[in-house]
């Protein structure tokens, strides 16, 4: 399984970004993160998945490149819960 995701990413994006590049993601996954914290706070649903499911995506990619493993995979998990919640909303929206 491991290898599978490897290889998607690693298809998906470069394996390697020079470092103003990944200063600016890891700053707008900052900004992510931040953002979705206040849409918990305000209960501005369903704002914190969409900015969570970015942010969850960046720091997968982070990890990645990194290899840390632990953090890939549960950004991962993460990522898949949100995906499945923005999912389920947009087919409330249109459906």
């Amino acid at each position: 399984m491991d290898r599978l995701i490897n290889h998607i990413f690693s298809t998906l994006f470069p394996l390697t970004i020079s470092l103003k590049t990944e200063k600016i993601l890891k700053n707008f996954a900052l900004l992510l993160g931040i953002l979705s914290a206040l849409a918990i706070i305000f209960d501005w649903y369903p704002l914190a998945m969409f900015f969570s499911f970015p942010f969850c995506l960046i720091w997968i990619y982070m990890a990645w490149l990194h290899t840390e493993p632990q953090l890939k995979w549960v950004n991962l998990i993460f990522l898949l819960i949100y995906l499945f919640g923005i999912v389920g909303y947009l087919s409330k929206i249109y459906l």
